[in-house]
C-alpha cells in the first residue's frame, strides 16, 4: 500500500460508510413514500407491509450464502456487485407500476444486493482494525443512523414535490456511483491466515460447524432478532404514525420519526464503542455488557414513545430509545467477533444477520394488522417487549455460556 495522508484502513471506513449511508437510505425512501404510493398504486396497509416482510425475508434468506462467499471468494468483488445491484433495484423500483413489480424490483432485487453487503463489509473492517474494532465498526454504524435520517427528510421533500418515482431515481444513480468508487479504491484484500495452521480455505461444513457450535452465538443472534424486529417496525411505520397521529407533512414525518432517534444512537454507538473498547482490555465480557445495558434501558422509552399523546414527549422517546439502542448497536459486530476467529466472520455475520431478518420481517405485517385492529399506539408500544426480552437473552449468555466461547484471537490478532 502506498503512503497517503489517511491510513488505508481508514480509508476503508470512509469508502465503506458511503456505502452503507446509500444502503440504508435506499431502505428508508420506501418507508417514507408509503402513503404516496397508497394513493398512486391504490394499494393497502397490508400490501404496503408485504412488500417489506418479503424484502426481509430475501435478505434474511440470502445473507448466510453472502456470509459463506465473503469467508470464499473476494470481498471486494462482493461489495462492488452488491452495491450495484441495490442501487439498480432502487433505480428501478422508481419505475413500479403495482405491488407485483414493487415486490420485485424492492423486495427481492434491492433485497438480494443488500444482503451481500454487510458481512464483506465488517469481515474487511474487522481484518484492518484490530485495538480499534468497535470505534471502526461503530463509525461505520453511524452510516445507517445518517443515511436513514437524511433519506427520510430528502425522500420525503423529492416524493411531495416531484413525485414519490423521483426518490428512487436520485438514490439509485447516486448508489451506481459509489460502487464505481468501490470498484477502483477498495484493495482486494485476502483473508488472513489461520493462526492454528488451519485450512485457508475451509469447507462448507467447517465453517458451518466453526459458528454453530458456540451457544453463544444462538443467544447473541435471538437478541439481535429482537432489535431487528423492533427496528423494523418502527422504520416501517413510524413515519405513517406521526403523519396520521399528528398531522404532518411526508416531509416533517419523514425527518421527525429518524431525526432525534438517530441522532441520539450517533452519540451512544461512539460513547459505547469507546467504553467497551477500553475495558475490553481488562474485562473480556465488557462488549457483551455493554449490549446487555443498551437493550434493558431502552425498552422503557420504547413504551412511552407510543403511550404518550404529546408530540414532544414522543420526539423525546425517540431520542431515549436511541442513544440506547446506539449503545446496543456499538458492540453490534464487535461482541460477536469476540466468539468467532478471523477466518469465520464473515459466514458468522451472514448467519447472525439472517436469523435478525428473518425474524424482523414479520414486524411490518404484525404492526399493520395491529394498527388495523387496535390502533398503532399500541402497536408501537408493544415492541418495547421485544427489547427486554434481548437483554434477558444476553445476560443468559454473559452468565452462562460466554467464558467458554470467548475466542481470545479477537483480541490479539
Amino acid at each position: 500500500m502506498g503512503k497517503s495522508l489517511i491510513p488505508y484502513k481508514w480509508q476503508l471506513v470512509i469508502i465503506l460508510w458511503f456505502a452503507y449511508f446509500l444502503n440504508q437510505g435506499d431502505r428508508q425512501i420506501y418507508n417514507v413514500v408509503i402513503p404516496l404510493l397508497k394513493e398512486d398504486l391504490h394499494i393497502s396497509d397490508i400490501q404496503a407491509g408485504l412488500v417489506v416482510m418479503i424484502f426481509t425475508i430475501v435478505y434474511g434468506i440470502l445473507v448466510p450464502v453472502s456470509g459463506f462467499l465473503g469467508d470464499l471468494m473476494s470481498r471486494k468483488a462482493i461489495l462492488f456487485a452488491s452495491i450495484a445491484i441495490f442501487s439498480l433495484g432502487t433505480l428501478f423500483t422508481g419505475m413500479a407500476g403495482g405491488v407485483f413489480l414493487l415486490v420485485f424490483f424492492r423486495s427481492l432485487t434491492t433485497g438480494a444486493g443488500e444482503a451481500f453487503y454487510f458481512p464483506a463489509a465488517t469481515s474487511l473492517l474487522g481484518q484492518f482494525h484490530h485495538k480499534t474494532r468497535a470505534m471502526a465498526l461503530s463509525i461505520h454504524q453511524t452510516a445507517l443512523y445518517i443515511g436513514i435520517v437524511a433519506s427520510g427528510f430528502i425522500s420525503g421533500y423529492i416524493g411531495q414535490h416531484y413525485g414519490w418515482r423521483m426518490s428512487f431515481y436520485t438514490f439509485g444513480f447516486f448508489g451506481v456511483i459509489c460502487a464505481l468508487v468501490v470498484l477502483f479504491k477498495v484493495e482486494n484484500t485476502p483473508m488472513p491466515e489461520s493462526s492454528d495452521g488451519a485450512s485457508k480455505n475451509p469447507g462448507f461444513l467447517e465453517m458451518l460447524s466453526a459458528v454453530c457450535k458456540k451457544e453463544s452465538f444462538y443467544l447473541l443472534s435471538l437478541a439481535f432478532a429482537c432489535m431487528c424486529f423492533v427496528n423494523v417496525g418502527f422504520v416501517t411505520w413510524m413515519p405513517t404514525y406521526l403523519h396520521e397521529k399528528f398531522g404532518m407533512s411526508l416531509a416533517a414525518a419523514g425527518l421527525n420519526s429518524t431525526l432525534y432517534h438517530f441522532a441520539s444512537a450517533f452519540a451512544g454507538v461512539i460513547l459505547g464503542a469507546k467504553i467497551s473498547d477500553f475495558f475490553a482490555l481488562k474485562r473480556k465480557s465488557a462488549r457483551m455488557e455493554t449490549e446487555f445495558w443498551g437493550l434493558l434501558l431502552g425498552a422503557p422509552f420504547i413504551f412511552l414513545m407510543g403511550w404518550t399523546d404529546s408530540e414532544y414527549v414522543c420526539y423525546a422517546s425517540m431520542a431515549a430509545f436511541g442513544f440506547f439502542r446506539g449503545i446496543y448497536d456499538s458492540n453490534l459486530f464487535a461482541a460477536l467477533f469476540d466468539i468467532v476467529e478471523p477466518r469465520f466472520r464473515a459466514t458468522a455475520s451472514g448467519l447472525y444477520l439472517s436469523i435478525a431478518f428473518v425474524a424482523g420481517s414479520l414486524a411490518s405485517v404484525v404492526l399493520a394488522v395491529i394498527k388495523g385492529n387496535f390502533g398503532m399506539q399500541v402497536g408501537i408500544m408493544s415492541l418495547s417487549a421485544y427489547f427486554f426480552a434481548g437483554a434477558v437473552f444476553v445476560l443468559i449468555l454473559i452468565k452462562f455460556f460466554f467464558s467458554k466461547n470467548f475466542c481470545s484471537d479477537s483480541q490479539t490478532n
